[in-house]
């Protein structure tokens, strides 16, 4: 008997044959989000030409290596990437940015936050060729940025940090949450934390070095 599951082909994103089975369903859905999630800006593929070439603005690119300019802490940086590759890779792997942590790769923990255009992003769920045009800092910008020369020390002061993995993100995360809100409660600030986690569980002394930047004022 033939194993159902490998029968039908999936010719695109969310596009079955029969028979169908759980695990086609799900990498249907896979594929259609991310498809989704890259159509306004990027098509990728050898079709992509056809398939695409009614919709305007639409920029299409190949499988292989692309040489783009991202701007990264004020610095303009030329790099060859691949279309598929997150911006937390290219960070790390092609620009030497080691700060961002890449810890969960799904976007749920915080620790490879960075800034885009100010606001707080996870590098790990965006594609690099989509940050082209916009400002990234990372933490290595935002620790050299003198404004939050005050909440660095912060962390210091009240021992915030256990193994220091997640760190990076907690205070690229607290710098935009400052930035977004100068004087915020003790509940802004966990709800505004709410997506980074600590596994070491230091969330009271996170808390309260934020907190105690917001109430002396920043640098």
């Amino acid at each position: 008997m033939k194993d159902r599951e490998n029968e039908g082909t999936l010719p695109g994103p969310a596009v079955f044959t029969a028979p169908h089975s759980r695990r086609l369903f799900l990498k249907g859905m896979g594929l259609a989000a991310g498809a989704t999630a890259i159509l306004p800006t990027v098509a990728v593929g050898q079709n992509a030409d056809a398939e695409t070439e009614e919709i305007p603005g639409l920029k299409i690119l190949g499988r292989g290596e692309q040489k783009v300019t991202l701007k990264v802490n004020g610095a303009s940086r030329t790099v060859a990437i691949e279309p598929r590759e997150t911006l937390l890779n290219v960070l790390r792997t092609k620009l030497g940015l080691t700060g961002s942590k890449e810890v969960c790769d799904r976007g749920t923990c915080g620790c490879c936050t960075v800034l885009l255009d100010g606001a707080s992003i996870v590098s790990c769920l965006m594609l690099a060729i989509d940050a082209v045009g916009h400002e990234v800092t990372t933490i290595e910008g935002v620790a050299d940025d003198p404004k939050n020369a005050a909440l660095i020390d912060a962390f210091c002061e009240h021992d915030a940090a256990q193994c220091g993995y997640c760190i990076p993100g907690i205070v690229v995360r607290s710098s935009a949450l400052l930035d977004e809100n100068p004087a915020p409660t003790a509940e802004e600030i966990r709800q505004g934390l709410s997506g980074n986690i600590c596994r070491c569980g230091t969330y009271t002394k996170i808390f309260d070095a934020v907190g105690s930047v917001s109430k002396g004022g920043r640098t």
